[in-house]
């Protein structure tokens, strides 16, 4: 059992590496966080991440993953914003990027401080280790909760006293028996501020989401077109949704990140909507180089501003949306002709239907044209 000065030189080793919380869990964290995740996955919450249900066993427990893991240590860092992010939302011609994704890619940065803390680990205590951050069938949460870095909040993410809801996860485990430290004992009480402040009701209990009308699902993780019924909803929000985590009153004790990786960059705090329309795929992969949203592609980022645009209103944008209704890529042709539709009078966008409608191949894009159509005829 490691404990004392050597668990307390493993804890300090970890925190030199940048890191704002490190604490153990035992890799054993019971059956409960495996049935929320069977339940998730019944409901069909989990919408087209298919990876979920694929390593579905796996990621039930850690020590299903690794039957000879024996402790976590979990590691927390900070990505506390300067102000609330929600505060984009009143300019409707800038796009709304998720905070964690105004910076680096925390994948990248957060993985290579977890193999010097492993290789540190295997050269003090002669262990075997595997690292992970979140995209890894582990389940972080509940093993920082169980270390008692905070709690699952309603919202379902992770609630510290000292960093709100704005904490990065990392996990090492290991197959050393470290002495695991109490778990946080906070908690939510009545507070619903986040269940209220989701613009699309994603959450249909407290600690139950459906990923399927969840903004970061919708404008990340879906690799087909926004449903109809949502898009309206998510404003000018194109990469993620904070505002769960934002109207969180533990956030009051956050602190503003320091870690130079995630001070956010100057061009994704506020970039101008039709700026990002006009996105070719080299350009998107300029500026967006060594960021989380490069992952996404750009027909797919294109077809969140798209859905932006429409919201924003102003039918000044439809001359840069214009010229995508012949886009190679049938999800942004789908998203330009449901922004269009929102802009234009309805003259003008039945006249374009009836000029590019018989030349459209793609049986969603003609579909979109006729509900468009039908909508507007209302």
């Amino acid at each position: 059992m490691i404990d004392g000065s050597d668990k307390e030189k493993l804890i300090h080793f970890a925190l030199e590496q940048g890191f704002d919380e490190a604490r153990i869990a035992s890799a054993d964290f019971g059956e409960a966080p495996g049935r929320y995740l069977d339940d998730f996955i019944k409901a069909g919450f989990h919408g087209d991440m298919d990876w979920l249900p694929q390593k579905q066993d796996w990621r039930r427990h850690p020590q299903s993953l690794w039957p000879d893991a024996k402790s976590a240590l979990v590691l927390g860092l900070n990505y506390g914003p300067a102000s609330d992010p929600r505060a984009l939302g009143e300019h409707p011609d800038r796009g709304i990027i998720s905070v964690y994704a105004q910076g680096k890619d925390y994948h990248d940065v957060i993985k290579k401080r977890l193999k010097r803390i492993a290789r540190w680990i295997v050269s003090e205590f002669g262990s075997d280790v595997k690292v992970f951050v979140d995209t890894a069938p582990v389940m972080e949460k509940p093993l920082a909760a169980a270390a008692g870095l905070g709690w699952q909040g309603k919202h379902t993410n992770l609630l510290s006293r000292s960093f709100g809801s704005w904490l990065f996860l990392g996990v090492i485990l290991t197959t050393l028996e470290i002495r695991p430290d109490a778990p946080e004992k906070g908690g939510c009480g009545s507070c619903d501020a986040c269940l209220i402040a989701c613009p699309t009701d994603a959450f249909p209990a407290p600690y139950k989401l459906d990923a399927r009308k969840c903004i970061s699902y919708l404008t990340i993780e879906t690799r087909s077109h926004i449903p109809r019924d949502m898009r309206s909803l998510m404003g000018n929000r194109i990469y993620g949704c904070d505002d769960c985590l934002a109207a969180c009153p533990w956030n009051k004790y956050a602190r503003k990140a320091r870690d130079l990786a995630f001070i956010p960059r100057s061009e994704l705090t506020a970039p101008r909507l039709r700026d990002l329309a006009v996105l070719d795929d080299a350009s998107f992969r300029e500026i967006f180089s060594g960021s989380p949203i490069k992952r996404l592609g750009r027909n797919r980022f294109v077809r969140n501003v798209l859905v932006a645009l429409g919201n924003e209103g102003d039918t000044a944008s439809a001359v840069v949306i214009r010229p995508l209704l012949d886009d190679p890529s049938p999800i942004v042709r789908l998203a330009a002709v449901w922004a269009l539709s929102q802009l234009l009078e309805p003259e003008a966008f039945a006249i374009m239907r009836d000029s590019l409608y018989d030349k459209e191949q793609d049986p969603d894009v003609r579909e979109e044209w006729s509900l468009s159509i039908q909508e507007r005829a209302i």
